[in-house]
């Protein structure tokens, strides 16, 4: 099966995962999501993350394990919401200045850049603007 936008469904992935309350979720392996998922754990949104070899299968395995607070009945996400903002019909760039604040810093927008993937805080500091991926709040 042929996927479109390989970002959207790994974001759609981890927001349907966070809706049912599974604690891992598992989806196709590309350098671009190990590196989205990075960043998400680096930024405290993921508890970890692996690659594994599929056995049945030449495609690598990208498991994310998505972070929760609380006990039991009054567990909840830590990811409250994820919007991929460039999409293959529409690519949204932005320059260093103009680089977007997501609720006001609370959460992160993760940009595509020259110098690689980072999120717009790092992109700010180093002076670089790129393509934005996606929000993450």
């Amino acid at each position: 099966m042929t996927i479109i936008d390989p970002i959207a469904d790994m974001l759609t992935r981890i927001r349907n995962a966070v809706m049912a309350g599974h604690t891992t979720v598992a989806m196709p392996s590309s350098k671009l999501k190990v590196e989205i998922a990075r960043i998400m754990k680096d930024e405290g949104y993921l508890e970890g993350f692996d690659v594994a070899e599929n056995d049945d299968s030449i495609q690598r395995v990208l498991r994310l394990k998505i972070k929760y607070v609380g006990e039991r009945r009054a567990r909840k996400a830590v990811i409250s919401g994820i919007e991929r903002v460039s999409k293959p019909g529409r690519r949204i760039y932005t320059k260093r200045q103009d680089i977007p604040w997501v609720l006001s810093g609370i959460g992160v927008a993760i940009i595509s850049t020259p110098k690689g993937v980072m999120t717009g805080a790092r992109a700010r500091q180093l002076g670089v603007g790129g393509e934005i991926l996606c929000k993450v709040w």
